[in-house]
């Protein structure tokens, strides 16, 4: 019978080895990573979770519409899950997304420094995103994970963000305001909100406009507006003190277009 005999300087060396690769695992966990929105090219923070959680909410805020070349806020919001501490991907289909506070931009994207305490039950990450120079739809895409900050997957859970869909206007040579071309349901702000909130749409035909609240059951909550209105831009405050948190949904109709849009209160 033959005894193995394993070299003392082997063992040691993959235990070196070991621990570099954990090392390296928790540093790229810790410091973000991109490329995992929906957007690719491998979707998901799978190293948190494999799919992903509807308990976990992540909502992108900012304008619907853009002038070309135009700068604007917006923001990412993740709520639900353990949420000891949160971060996130952002990517865009055109144009440039500027990192906040906290974030970075790599390879076009941007992730977070460092994984981000809670303020309030929620993780936000703030940002600037530039249009681009010519008109058309942009597409930006994000995700986010709620995590326990152990440095273990276990308990760990992730959600993508709705895609949201940016129009990016041209605007007239003699630089007149930004005509009304279509309908547009902007999505309120702030997004979550406690207790009020700000809806706007646009509409480029007069004619009877309804706008109503809707909970989770598909049951009116609230009509906003419902009266003859001309074409133009406007805005409507929200104020929720009487609900109770959750997500709710808005819908604009009109004699040609309807659209529905989701917010979701917490208190």
């Amino acid at each position: 019978m033959k005894l193995k005999v394993i070299k003392k300087s082997s063992v040691h060396g993959s235990v070196v080895l070991l621990v570099v690769a954990v090392s390296f695992v928790l540093y790229a966990f810790q410091s973000g990573i991109t490329g995992r929105t929906l957007k690719g090219p491998e979707p998901g923070c799978t190293c948190h979770s494999e799919n992903p959680s509807s308990n976990v909410s992540v909502i992108i805020n900012g304008p619907d519409v853009l002038n070309m070349g135009e700068t604007a806020d917006y923001s990412v919001v993740i709520t639900g899950g353990v949420l000891t501490r949160g971060g996130t991907n952002i990517a865009v289909s055109n144009g440039s997304l500027n990192a906040g506070t906290g974030m970075q931009k790599v390879s076009g994207e941007l992730t977070h420094t460092a994984p981000k305490a809670p303020q309030n039950s929620m993780v936000v990450f703030e940002f600037t995103y530039t249009a681009p120079e010519t008109p058309g739809t942009v597409t930006m895409y994000a995700n986010g994970n709620s995590v326990n900050f152990n440095g273990q997957p276990l308990g760990d859970a992730w959600n993508f963000a709705e895609s949201k869909m940016i129009t990016v206007s041209d605007v007239s040579d003699v630089g007149e305001e930004l005509q009304v071309k279509d309908f547009y349901l902007l999505q309120n702000y702030p997004n979550p909100f406690n207790p009020s909130t700000k809806i706007s749409f646009k509409i480029s035909d007069a004619g009877l406009i309804k706008l109503a609240i809707y909970n989770s059951l598909g049951n009116e909550v609230k009509t906003i507006v419902d009266e003859y209105k001309s074409a133009g831009s406007y805005t409507y405050s929200f104020n929720a003190e009487n609900l109770s948190s959750g997500v709710y949904f808005y819908k604009l109709i009109s004699d040609n277009f309807i659209e529905t849009k989701k917010m979701l209160l917490i208190k």
